[in-house]
């Protein structure tokens, strides 16, 4: 049988990638925030009222969520619109969507 080689720093090195991602996932106000985001681009007003997150709060977190560039900022006027700026958040949604969200069906 041959052993397999593996290159345990890289690793190491993509585990800490994937626990720090999986780490700001794992908030519910901010994958309420992501799954309102999966339908387009929302200003900070509809974000408040969609998900009920109130002010300091949705700051709070969709600062995290900016600073770890799972969202874009764009701005218009006075109004600030966030929008999801890493693919890898749309596939891990689809699959907690998947595990989670889907009412079973009634036989």
């Amino acid at each position: 049988m041959n052993a397999v080689s593996f290159d345990y720093k890289a690793m190491r090195a993509s585990a800490d990638k994937a626990a720090e991602f999986l780490r700001t996932m794992a908030n519910r106000d901010r994958l309420l925030l992501l799954c309102q985001l999966t339908e387009g681009e929302r200003c900070v007003g509809d974000l408040e009222e969609l998900t009920g997150i109130l002010q300091p709060t949705l700051s709070q977190q969709l600062g995290v969520l900016r600073s770890e560039g799972l969202v874009s900022t764009r701005r218009e006027g006075k109004y600030i619109y966030y929008a999801i700026r890493d693919p890898r958040v749309m596939s891990m949604l689809g699959s907690l969507y998947g595990m989670f969200c889907r009412t079973k069906k009634s036989k």
